[in-house]
Order: C-alpha cells, then structure tokens, then sequence
C-alpha cells in the first residue's frame, strides 16, 4: 500500500477588529486540525510570529487589512518556510488605490487616466490646470465603502475644498469616465464564479447599492470575464474580485481589484475546498463550478443567498446512444487554474511602500493611552505624534454628538475599541469601527466629518 504524503498544517489568520471571511466549516472534509492565529495589533508582531512557529503552521489563510499589510510583510520575511494564501503579492492590491494603479500599470491593464501626487504642491499645479469633472478618492485601504470616499469634483474650487476638509493624503486624481454601468466579478483560480451588474440610478454616477444603485445577473459580457481572468492571472491570486467599469463610450476600464471582498457564504465555501483541492496532494476533487451559475443562483432572494451553504455541482456527462459527443461544448475557456507557488517578491516594500517611504509633516491624534498606530504606521515613535490626549469622556462626549449615534452603540464602540482604539481607527481606517453592530455606512460617514471637526477645533 502507498503511504499517503502527510498534508500541510492549516492556520486560519485573524485580526482583532476585523470581520472573518473564512471559518473553518469553509474547508468541510479537511482532515486534520486548522489552527487559528490572531494578531493582536499594537507590539504583536513577535508573539504572533511565535504563535505560529509553536504551531508547526505551513500554511496562513487568510485577508490582511491595509494598516496590516506592511507588518505581514515584514512577518512573512520572518516565516519563509510558511505559505501565506493569498500572498503578500497578491494582496499588494489590498493596501491602496495606488497600489491598484501600479499593479495595473505593470500589466497593462486598462484603468482611468490617474495621477497620484506626494507633494501637496504639485497637486494643486496638476489641480489648477486639469479639465475637469475629475475623481478624487481616498487612497488608502481596498474599499470605498459605498462610495462614501469617492468624490466627484467639477472645478479647482471644488477640489480644494474638498481636499482641506478630507485632508486626503496621497491625493489620488482620476479622470471622470461617464458609465453605463459597472460588474463586479469574482473568480476562483483564475475562473469566474460570480458576475452581476451594478446601474446607477437616474442622474446619478455612483454604482454602489448603498448609494441607490440597482443590481442583476444577467447577460455579463464575455470581454468582461476575460479582462477579470486576465487581471486575476496577473495577479496570481487563489481568489479575487474586479470591479469593472462600462464607460458610455464601449470602453472597459478596471476600477478596484483585491482578494478582499465581500461574499456569501457558499461563495466561500467554494473558495474553501479550490484550496483544499490546491493543497491536498490530490486527495480532493477540484470544484465543479458552472459558468454562469450566478444567473440562476441570482434568481434566488438575497436573504437566503447568505444563509445558504456547500451549494454544489456534479460535472455534466451527456448521455448517448449511437456513440457521438460534441466535445467543443465544454467550459474549457475558463478552467480552474493552479495558481503556483511564486518565490521571491514582486512588490518589495523597499520600493512600493510609498504610503511611507514618503513622509510629510501631519498632525494624528492619539489617544490618552498613546499606542502606535496600526499596521504601516506601527514604526513611528511617541516622539513623532504630537502631545495631545483625548481620554474616554472625550471619546464618549464626540460619538455623542453625532446624529444618529446613541448611548448604547458608543457604548458597544468603546466596549471592543478603547478610547485608543477609537483614535486609532479613525485616523487610519475608519472601516474597522463597522463591526459594531448597526454602525453602516453613513453613520460611519458622519462620525468621521466630525471627528475631523473635532480635531480641528
């Protein structure tokens, strides 16, 4: 009898304050036990890459946040042996828009004309000559949210205005590309699992359905899915997800690209056995995902889409009785791909980690109990951040007076966060304060132009 290869050690990776895309009911049937690690924040990155050396781990699964990705580089260094799915590489794409903007470059991927400026300075040349409308966006972090740090200037007036109230840095200009509309797709090993269109409504540009925007499944160009499994290719990526913009004049432009996104459960699930399958030494089968699924999956109501778990296909075998077989109708065009291991680094943050290799002079507030910032900003000193200190009571009054916030939601803000917390989050990603039940995105919106207000005063 044959020895069966022993199967590499699984860690699931966790943040504190982050919500879990995979659980490890995602990788039904694996065998052994999966490990969970969770990296604290703060000083942590000792005793996290303790933690999983203890553990005997080969494999880390799992998203890294944006105010993370520079520290799991510096993690991963400190881990050769250990495999992290997706990589560092491929979540390059996470961290920032700019980032996008340079993995698209690289690859000759179309996207919206964009400038990225450092130096206040020569943005508002660029700004005082350009044609406008233009976009200006928030770079920093994978999502918009909503489309509530997107922003649609029509004149220099309008994007000075704009910039000394966000105080976004860098600033990241695009060219405004009037849409029809844009898909996003969502792929596995390179194929596509899922598609579906997102309109805007009537008058409006924004796509998001927070902002009103309306979504089906039907009918999603071929082009389309070749130009995500291209970018998907490009990227290496186990999983991924594009954004993909139909401008009025016929022209695909990718808009965002990442292996954070949001999906539903069975999305995962599939997820979850591709890489069963790419790391189990053939004791699983690969997937069998149809293309086009979701035009039948997305007849289903959405409120049982995310409850719904481990949907799964059997492969088609035609049936026959004289012996023929129309083998060109096949899915061959978009197979399930292995994405193969890829050593060494693509993005070293030596040269790509511009969000810190430039630095200018700006006030973060910290709080009373003065911790470094998370992720990219971990490094700076308590000598770099100036001496000002805003306690509970001061959080608690804030939060207090935005609209919409009541007693029991700060209570629940600062119950997981901490006054430092708060501070901490609201100066580099305020995204994280949503896993707070019933904090959506336009409360989150007025939080943050407060606190900037707050700040100000």
């Amino acid at each position: 009898m044959t020895k069966k290869t022993s199967l590499p050690k699984i860690g699931l990776l966790y943040l504190d304050y982050v919500l879990r895309f995979f659980d490890k009911s995602n990788f039904k049937g694996w065998p052994d036990k999966i490990e969970q690690v969770t990296y604290h924040w703060g000083n942590d990155k000792a005793r996290f890459i303790a933690e999983v050396k203890r553990k005997k781990i080969d494999v880390l699964i799992g998203n890294i946040p944006a105010t993370a990705y520079e520290t799991f580089r510096d993690i991963a260094r400190a881990l050769p042996e250990v495999r992290f799915l997706p990589s560092l590489d491929s979540q390059f794409s996470n961290k920032s828009k700019e980032n996008v903007t340079h993995f698209c470059r690289k690859y000759d991927l179309p996207i919206p004309h964009t400038e990225i400026f450092y130096i206040p300075e020569k943005a508002q040349s660029y700004l005082a000559s350009a044609t406008y409308p233009k976009i200006i966006k928030r770079s920093y972090g994978p999502s918009n949210y909503g489309g509530y740090f997107v922003h649609k200037v029509d004149s220099y007036e309008e994007a000075q205005s704009l910039l000394s109230e966000k105080r976004y840095y860098p600033v990241y200009v695009q060219d405004f590309v009037p849409m029809e509309a844009d898909i996003r797709v969502m792929l596995i090993g390179h194929k596509p699992v899922c598609a579906f269109w997102r309109r805007p409504p009537e008058g409006e540009w924004l796509t998001n359905t927070s902002q009103g925007g309306s979504m089906d499944y039907q009918g999603i160009p071929k082009s389309v899915l070749d130009l995500a499994t291209k970018t998907s290719k490009a990227a290496n990526a186990e999983y991924w997800a594009c954004d993909i913009a139909l401008g009025k004049d016929g022209k695909l432009r990718i808009l965002e690209c990442a292996t954070a996104f949001a999906a539903f459960p069975y999305i995962r699930d599939w997820i979850g056995q591709y890489l069963m399958w790419l790391l189990g030494e053939g004791r699983f089968h690969k997937p069998n995902i149809p293309i086009y699924n979701w035009e039948e999956l997305g007849k289903i109501d959405a409120r049982f889409l995310r409850t719904m778990r481990h949907i799964g296909f059997s492969t088609y075998t035609p049936s026959q009785d004289c012996g023929e077989l129309f083998t060109d109708m096949t899915e061959q065009r978009y197979p399930i791909f292995d994405t193969q291991y890829r050593a060494g680094e693509e993005w070293p943050s030596e040269i790509w980690n511009l969000q810190d290799n430039f630095k200018l002079p700006a006030k973060v507030v910290p709080a009373s109990a003065m911790q470094p910032v998370p992720g990219s900003d971990e490094v700076m000193s308590e000598t770099d951040l100036p001496n000002v200190a805003f306690d509970e009571s001061q959080i608690r009054a804030m939060l207090g007076e935005v609209k919409g916030v009541g007693d029991k939601m700060i209570d629940d803000i600062l119950a997981t966060f901490g006054a430092t917390g708060v501070v901490e989050a609201l100066n580099t990603e305020p995204e994280q304060l949503c896993v707070v039940k019933n904090l959506k995105a336009k409360k989150l919106e007025k939080i943050v132009d407060h606190w900037h207000a707050f700040t100000k005063a």
